[in-house]
């Protein structure tokens, strides 16, 4: 029996040792290509034979990848592309969402976030989601707490933003804030020997 929910889908138990994850993986990924790009999605695949074919070539070639990276890979190039993309591009997005989505453990990014110096936001991280982690979590509760409080509550949040990239939302870089340069004006003559009367006046009085 082909199990599948649409022309072309593809079909699960062809493949029996491929995860299932990764077939639907590649089922919403060209899903979402046809929501996208309607009429380039049926030039390109309009006859459901060779979309099989297709789909099962991407199963093949984006199976070294995780699904949460495939995933990331399409929604980022649908936002930026006005073309169908290509599984070459594909890849290439995937190896760049690999990457991002790469988090430290739980604990290895708690320790690096309590040992970050001041001023946070200028530290460099080994991901970006530590640094937002902290900062939800509160710096100053995070340094002035032990670790079996600090950690539970550090580690809800930091899985929480890694979900959260992994569904494909960007972080910003962390601005570091400027130092702020107070510049004193310089006083003139007149001003300068006005102030200086004014403290030979105090002196004397006292």
């Amino acid at each position: 029996m082909n199990l599948t929910t649409g022309p072309g889908q593809y079909n699960k138990k062809s493949t029996p040792k491929t995860p299932v994850q990764l077939i639907d993986a590649i089922n919403q990924i060209f899903t979402l290509f046809r929501l996208n790009y309607h009429n380039q999605y049926h030039k390109a695949f309009g006859d459901v034979e060779e979309l099989s074919h297709v789909k099962r070539l991407w199963v093949e070639v984006l199976g070294r990848f995780r699904t949460e990276a495939i995933l990331i890979a399409a929604k980022k190039l649908i936002e930026n592309n006005e073309f169908l993309p290509t599984l070459h591009e594909v890849i290439r997005q995937c190896e760049q969402a690999s990457d991002e989505t790469r988090f430290p453990d739980a604990h290895s990014a708690y320790i690096e976030a309590c040992r970050a110096p001041s001023p946070k936001a200028g530290n460099t991280w080994s991901h970006l989601a530590v640094y937002y982690a902290g900062q939800a979590s509160d710096w100053y509760f995070l340094q002035t707490n032990p670790e079996n409080v600090a950690f539970p509550i550090f580690k809800s949040k930091y899985n929480e933003i890694c979900d959260r990239i992994r569904d494909g939302e960007t972080l910003a870089e962390p601005q570091a804030p400027a130092l702020e340069q107070i510049a004193t004006p310089a006083l003139d003559k007149k001003t300068n020997l006005e102030k200086l009367n004014e403290l030979k006046s105090v002196l004397e009085l006292d």
